[in-house]
């Protein structure tokens, strides 16, 4: 049975013009290349495991995710979330354990896998020397989609992002949130099934935070896509959020809706506090595995392991 959003958590805002959502059913409705078969699990992750050097990274995490969701993946820096997220791109292969994308293995089918998903990362990849146009024309051909529908797709990214104006500028003159709209528009056009954020509002003042958060909630209510994000605001979270995993030196801690996790802990709790009882206080205490010298040496080792 597929997971459901629970009654008390806090409903998404209704700010954007219709107008956004009306162009977003332009983007998300695909021609069946590439689209996921209905009845898989949108995510599932078992036994997954992944090491750089002795540092295990990932430890033998178990998840689900149930087409539609949108799906928070919570914990501090070095927890582990970019590397899971990392295995579920084809990125990088597990090292044990398995992860599927609507029921194809993503180690051993990875193109079959990346036809399913758009990307966004953490740092900003668009490219300043094009235009906003040219960067997604760009992802239309790196993601095959067939030539014939091509045009349609890129307009339809476009607008649904709300860049149609901006497009025709090159994208070093764009501002923060403009480029993280345009990172979601490179990934909306090859019509994903799975949309995967990776932090997509870090840097971003709260007027651009809002704005793009408000174009990503306009393209699920016209589209059935599946959206896994990672951030470390917890009212991005807990407003969007159907379901959150609490992450924690590579295992997942916890698991459940907003509400439901925050009713554990009494009433009056918030996300926040939800966030200090599953992953604790380590940025200073280098006693604790997931400490912040913890994350530094792990990142040593993943740079000189490539």
């Amino acid at each position: 049975m597929s997971p459901q959003p629970d009654a008390s958590a806090v409903s998404a805002k209704d700010l954007r013009p219709d107008a956004v959502a009306d162009a977003a059913a332009n983007v998300g409705a695909g021609d069946g290349h590439g689209r996921a078969p209905a009845q898989d699990s949108a995510v599932r992750c078992v036994g997954l495991t992944y090491r750089f050097g002795d540092h295990v990274a990932v430890d033998h995490v178990d998840l689900e995710i149930a087409p539609g969701e949108t799906f928070g993946l919570l914990g501090p820096n070095g927890a582990g979330k970019t590397t899971t997220i990392r295995m579920l791109t084809t990125l990088l292969k597990p090292m044990s354990g398995r992860v599927t994308v609507f029921g194809t293995d993503a180690a051993t089918h990875p193109m079959r896998v990346r036809r399913m998903i758009g990307y966004v990362p953490q740092l900003l990849s668009a490219d300043a020397t094009l235009t906003g146009r040219e960067n997604v024309e760009l992802f239309a051909k790196l993601f095959d989609v067939p030539r014939r529908l091509r045009a349609g797709r890129v307009d339809g990214a476009l607008s649904a992002m709300g860049l149609t104006d901006p497009a025709s500028r090159l994208v070093k003159t764009y501002s923060g949130g403009m480029i993280r709209r345009l990172e979601l528009a490179q990934a909306l056009v090859s019509a994903p099934s799975l949309l995967v954020l990776d932090e997509p509002t870090v840097g971003l003042d709260p007027i651009a935070r809002s704005d793009v958060w408000d174009y990503i909630d306009g393209l699920r209510e016209s589209n059935p896509i599946t959206v896994l994000m990672t951030t470390h605001y917890m009212d991005e979270a807990d407003t969007y959020c159907d379901r959150v995993s609490l992450m924690h030196s590579g295992s997942i801690q916890a698991t459940g809706t907003p509400g439901m996790l925050k009713a554990t802990l009494g009433s009056g709790a918030t996300l926040d506090d939800v966030f200090r009882h599953y992953t604790g206080g380590t940025l200073d205490d280098d006693s604790e595995k997931g400490s912040i010298r913890d994350v530094r040496r792990a990142r040593r080792t993943a740079r000189r392991l490539g």
